[in-house]
């Protein structure tokens, strides 16, 4: 408590400084910052009230008896801020988007909600969002400024128009944009496979999951890969380039295709989906998918994590934190279940090139005149605070957290990786990384992992944890060294998109032309269209505004 106390006054002192340092006249927001007493409880004097709006799931990390609006983030918030949250909007995970620019549209906006670019830019010209430019300068904590920092100016120039920061950015870790390749190893070891380096060999794996009843049922019931549930995607892309569940990511890195991304080519940016390697890949995925190899459900099924907690799936494509989604259910119905993450599939030169994410995907934005634009810079320094001291009491991390954006250096999860394997093999403590406050988690992690892992410490199959002694704990551990490892020993020659941004054209023709896309891929995939129509997509494409956007690309690429 001691220690939460120092961080806690040490935050209140320096934004003291800077409140008593921002009393010029001249600026639009003077004075609304001497409304938050910088005592050592670093609350509001009175009640403080913003409206957001926020995704409903299925709200995993509350509590027994607990609801949106009482929990114990809610609870916190207002007990360490006086900040009461309630709510605008509700929404689907699949329907939020719509909400939000729903609201963008009508102009009835909540206090502070979550967007992603395109809804940033729509605002910003719509001239619908608070100048945050001194809330952040005074209000936010040093280890976020740190964070943000470390993206090398890349989060802000995100957010800053005309000089003016007009939203608070994320930063996420690169490893989430690298869908690595989950498998069965218990039925890789049943089978008597190898994992599968090349796609020729990810093919007979598939197969030998799908013909040799890896699940000793003596039904042939099982899934070889899974693919994207009926709101999903096929692959991560430029405006989304991080957590795609049971996407084929992978397997078009295999042959060098990066659809959705804007890559460089002789001097030129082109985009990614319109290229023949996109085309070759999507043949091999139709193969695959006729062939059976693939889920016949796939594209219709609501859930594909339901056949995995199931144990009827051998193998599926997600980022490192897989554990925290479907592998847990996986592991409590079937313990024997040893899931691990490979870098696989190469491609035909050995290497393995997965696409790379932006370090900025979602901000908080504040409409502009709600009285408190300080309170959800508050809320993040809260979240951020609890996150390291391990505040919050949930096995899937606080999921439910008003305004929740992902605040980590971009290598986290490979700096764990190699924290905690020093601090196995002896080498170092918890007090060599005292100086490393960014990495929030890293104390609570050398701490707690220990009853969870079991030695020896450098093996990571399922036989070697005990999810049991700390359910959350096991999460985050399996996740980190199973998860994070293949990104740790590894060459990872990451292929970055050159903008992660919307151009002028994108804002009015881009759904219409992903539309045209996603259908298209999607056929072909499932056989309800040739192959050849990949060519007729590419020139419609063009035709539609993508000769224009490819234009305006190069540009911005050049400028």
């Amino acid at each position: 408590m001691k220690r939460r106390h120092g961080i806690i006054l040490l935050i209140v002192m320096l934004m003291s400084v800077s409140a008593c340092s921002a009393s010029d006249k001249s600026s639009p927001d003077t004075g609304q910052h001497s409304r938050l007493l910088p005592d050592s409880s670093g609350k509001y004097e009175q009640p403080v009230t913003i409206r957001i709006g926020t995704t409903v799931e299925s709200t995993k990390s509350l509590l027994e008896g607990e609801t949106l609006v009482d929990n114990q983030y809610t609870r916190n918030i207002k007990n360490n801020l006086n900040i009461i949250v309630d709510y605008s909007f509700k929404a689907s995970p699949a329907n939020y988007n719509q909400k939000v620019s729903l609201a963008i549209a009508s102009g009835d906006l909540p206090d502070a909600m979550i967007v992603g670019p395109v809804e940033l830019r729509e605002m910003v010209e719509a001239d619908q969002l608070a100048d945050l430019t001194e809330v952040y300068q005074t209000y936010a904590s040093p280890v976020i400024k740190r964070i943000v920092d470390s993206t090398g100016g890349e989060a802000l120039n995100s957010v800053t128009f005309d000089g003016k920061i007009l939203a608070l950015p994320n930063v996420q870790l690169h490893a989430d944009g690298v869908h690595l390749l989950w498998i069965r190893k218990d039925w890789l070891d049943k089978l008597h496979l190898e994992p599968p380096q090349t796609m020729e060999e990810l093919e007979e794996v598939a197969r030998a999951f799908v013909e040799q009843d890896p699940d000793g049922n003596n039904k042939q019931d099982t899934i070889g890969l899974a693919g994207p549930s009926s709101t999903g995607k096929l692959y991560a892309n430029f405006l989304h380039s991080t957590n795609t569940l049971y996407g084929f990511d992978g397997i078009f890195a295999a042959y060098n295709a990066y659809p959705g991304y804007w890559l460089e080519d002789n001097g030129k940016v082109v985009y990614g989906s319109i290229q023949p390697e996109t085309k070759e890949a999507l043949g091999e995925l139709r193969e695959m998918y006729l062939s059976g190899l693939i889920d016949s459900e796939m594209g219709v099924r609501e859930d594909p994590g339901e056949s995995i907690a199931g144990g009827k799936t051998g193998m599926f494509f997600a980022p490192w934190w897989a554990p925290y989604g479907p592998i847990d259910d996986a592991v409590r119905n079937h313990p024997e279940a040893n899931w691990q993450a490979y870098a696989l599939p190469l491609d035909r030169s050995g290497e393995y090139r997965p696409h790379m994410s932006t370090t900025t995907s979602q901000f908080v934005v504040v409409r502009k005149g709600y009285e408190h634009p300080e309170a959800a810079m508050l809320i993040l320094n809260n979240l951020v605070l609890g996150e390291s001291q391990g505040t919050f009491t949930t096995e899937r991390g606080p999921t439910e957290y008003p305004l929740r954006l992902t605040y980590a250096p971009t290598d986290e999860t490979e700096y764990e990786v190699k924290a905690l394997r020093q601090v196995f093999a002896g080498t170092k403590t918890a007090a060599d990384f005292l100086d490393k406050p960014e990495y929030k988690m890293l104390q609570s992690d050398i701490s707690n992992i220990g009853p969870v892992k079991l030695g020896p410490y450098d093996k990571y199959d399922i036989q070697y944890w005990a999810p049991g002694k700390n359910r959350a704990m096991w999460i985050r551990a399996y996740a980190l060294m199973v998860g994070g490892s293949p990104l740790v020993d590894n060459e990872i020659k990451g292929i970055f998109s050159t903008t992660y941004t919307q151009t002028q054209t994108m804002e009015s023709r881009w759904p219409k032309l992903q539309q045209l896309e996603d259908e298209t891929f999607l056929k072909i995939i499932l056989g309800a269209a040739p192959l050849d129509a990949f060519d007729q997509f590419a020139e419609e494409w063009n035709q539609q505004g993508g000769d224009e956007i490819t234009r305006e690309v190069n540009e911005l690429n050049h400028k």
